[in-house]
């Protein structure tokens, strides 16, 4: 794995797209000379594991829809994703399928009502597990940021939950914030 570091801003992934354009992990990708693309490695319903359960205001074990995928710069593993929904929201659609969903999740959400309003993002750090280790390539003793995202609507509902798993020595967090 190359040795560059990824720069990542949250912004780009909150906003839905406009009609024609594509995914904003491509987009974004594209627009700093690399090629994102990403394997949807399972889509459908599952427990709601403890955090996501807290974070949605459901029971554990509730069933909600996941989307887990291995997003790829220049075909090299750069993330782990998992974004979970209400099965409310979620259930039926696109987002329970792992067909490529045509501007985004965001923008299918948008499509079905669903806008983000107020996000909130936990970033920690720590050492990844064997499975995140291989998928994500990382060196023996390497650490991995981990961010977990809620979004919630206008209402303060919370409609999707996503979780990162990141190799932390090829990232960097960059949090813009317009103020009034």
């Amino acid at each position: 794995m190359s040795a560059s570091r990824w720069v990542s801003t949250s912004m780009p992934y909150l906003t839905p797209r406009r009609k024609g354009e594509g995914d904003a992990w491509s987009a974004d990708a594209a627009a700093q000379g690399h090629r994102g693309s990403q394997r949807i490695v399972h889509a459908g319903e599952v427990p709601a594991p403890v955090e996501v359960a807290r974070l949605l205001g459901i029971p554990e074990g509730e069933p909600v829809v996941v989307r887990r995928r291995l997003i790829l710069l220049d075909g090299e593993p750069n993330e782990l994703t998992d974004t979970y929904y209400p099965t409310d929201i979620a259930r039926g659609t696109g987002l329970a399928g792992t067909a490529k969903i045509r501007g985004g999740a965001i923008t299918l959400l948008a499509s079905l009502g669903y806008v983000g309003a107020l996000v909130r993002e936990d970033v920690t750090a720590a050492m990844p597990d064997g499975e995140e280790r291989e998928a994500l390539q990382t060196a023996q003793g390497e650490p991995v940021l981990r961010l977990t995202r809620l979004t919630l609507d206008g209402d303060e509902r919370p409609i999707q939950v996503d979780r990162m798993v990141m190799p932390a020595l090829r990232q960097q967090l960059r949090y813009e914030l317009r103020i009034g």
